[in-house]
């Protein structure tokens, strides 16, 4: 039972110095060298007189230098929120001013200036992790305390900041460590996800609080499936954390099978939809490998339900199930008069218990919208439909509203749609998912109804919007096909009607 995160790997650093921790494609890092990177940084931060419990930003991809700003964030008691590269200066802005950081650690290049706030980069950056000093736990995140922050999408186009207690992550950390998964000291760990992806939490929990090895994948190499396919077999793993997508992905290579990655012993997959079509694949390449499916909103830490995808469970179960609850958390289904319903019957999923949020930084609006108390315990709305089985299994079918997952990613398609107006060639727009048979997000299109224009093909017009929407909308919100017409259908109340348009792009209408 870990009852102390920093503390925990800081232990592990003490006893094993020359453990490594950090392995990027050769390029390692040991425990000692975690421990003393952010010990000096938390000692460089204390003198830096910032506010109070205040949030740090930090910015970057997958360095070594990321997590050991994690760790020194919270030692020096405050929460951090990570920032991924790619994000657009819109998003970086919003962050800015809805989270209010007392810092921003940048180990990229910002795409923007930054006064609001001291920005921590570069030679005086490395100089403070470099720097060999000792450190004290004086004033560290504990309990209550924001260990983390991560922002997610919201319906207005603005970020909400999900902030995670030390309590919360100890709740899921302890499940994710318990029997039910048989996690293994010293595991190579695959880390592919985005710091700023709470799934990467599954991936640094699973390998730093167990002695392991983080293996970073960066999204250079997961995008090229060239040097994809040629890293991934010579990164020696034993654990396979990711996202159903990214494995759809590996799974292109006819080479991904147990007979090439003789370590990989486990999935866990989180994000979005898990299919049974991805897991018999799975379990035909991988027939040794025990695979996971789990469930979780942000808002409830990383995960809260999870099953074994055994050839029973896909015998049984055309749509896989999202698994039973761990020990701390419940599930209750509600309609939407918030009265509890029976088994077997759909409703809302909401969640309570110790892996819940406090709520939203800075938005107690949001908050009040989203958050309750079930039973004398902190509660979340998860906009999920979803039931449970007479056996307490839950079952997954869908979002409430139009927030959808796409390769992991939340996205709600009113902010992509507000997003294209910033464009000058776009009159209206609304983004649609397209599902497949499993029910699964396979593609984002745009619906547009464009301004007068002179472009000669539709191609040059869309390459026009993608093109003054670069800075403005994230890489991975930006739809794969572009659709135009004269006009929006529109519903009586005169708002364009979405469910038709989604109904339409999947042969329903």
């Amino acid at each position: 039972m870990i009852d102390n995160i920093y503390k925990n790997i800081d232990a592990y650093a003490v006893e094993h110095p020359d453990a490594v921790a950090y392995d990027g494609l050769g390029h390692t890092y040991t425990y000692g060298d975690l421990k003393s990177y952010s010990d000096s940084l938390a000692a460089f931060l204390d003198e830096q007189n910032l506010p109070e419990k205040a949030p740090i930003m930090v910015f970057g991809g997958h360095q070594f230098e990321m997590v050991a700003s994690f760790l020194a964030a919270v030692k020096s008691g405050h929460a951090y929120a990570p920032v991924d590269k790619d994000s657009a200066k819109d998003r970086i802005e919003n962050i800015l001013e809805i989270g209010q950081p007392a810092a921003v650690i940048a180990l990229d290049e910002l795409p923007l200036a930054i006064d609001s706030v001291p920005v921590f980069q570069g030679d005086e950056l490395q100089a403070a992790f470099t720097a060999k000093r000792s450190y004290e736990l004086t004033h560290p995140v504990l309990g209550d305390d924001n260990y983390y922050i991560i922002f997610t999408s919201g319906t207005t186009g603005k970020p909400k900041g999900v902030q995670i207690s030390h309590k919360n992550a100890l709740s899921y950390l302890n499940w994710l460590f318990s029997d039910e998964f048989d996690l293994h000291r010293g595991d190579n760990v695959l880390t592919q996800t985005p710091f700023s992806f709470d799934v990467s939490v599954m991936s640094w929990g699973g390998s730093l609080l167990m002695g392991g090895v983080m293996k970073p994948l960066s999204k250079e190499i997961a995008d090229d499936f060239k040097q994809l396919f040629t890293v991934l077999p010579e990164m020696d793993l034993d654990l396979w954390v990711s996202t159903p997508s990214f494995a759809n992905v590996a799974l292109l290579s006819p080479d991904f099978k147990q007979e090439n990655y003789p370590r990989l012993k486990k999935f866990l997959f989180c994000g979005e939809v898990l299919t049974a079509t991805t897991s018999k694949k799975l379990r035909e390449r991988f027939p040794d490998a025990r695979i996971f499916n789990t469930y979780g909103p942000t808002e409830a830490t990383v995960a809260v339900s999870a099953i074994e995808i055994t050839d029973e469970v896909l015998a049984k179960y055309d749509k896989l199930p999202i698994g039973y609850m761990q020990p701390e958390m419940k599930a209750t289904i509600m309609d939407q008069d918030g009265s509890v319903l029976p088994a077997g019957e759909a409703g809302e999923i909401v969640l309570s218990g110790a892996a819940v949020s406090k709520g939203y930084l800075n938005n107690p609006e949001k908050t009040k919208a989203a958050f309750l108390t079930v039973d004398g315990e902190p509660g979340y709305r998860t906009g999920d439909l979803g039931y449970a089985d007479e056996d307490g299994l839950l079952h997954y079918k869908g979002r409430v509203d139009f927030q959808i997952k796409l390769h992991g990613f939340r996205i709600e398609l009113e902010e992509v749609a507000q997003h294209f107006l910033k464009s000058k060639w776009v009159e209206q727009a609304a983004a649609v998912p397209r599902y497949d048979a499993d029910g699964e997000v396979k593609q984002l299109l745009a619906i547009v109804v464009p301004k007068e224009n002179n472009f000669e093909k539709p191609m040059d017009l869309t390459n026009a919007i993608k093109n003054d929407l670069k800075d403005i909308i994230m890489p991975y919100m930006m739809p794969s096909r572009f659709i135009y017409r004269d006009a929006m259908p529109l519903t009586p109340n005169g708002k364009v009607n979405l469910k038709g348009l989604i109904a339409e792009v999947n042969g329903n209408a």
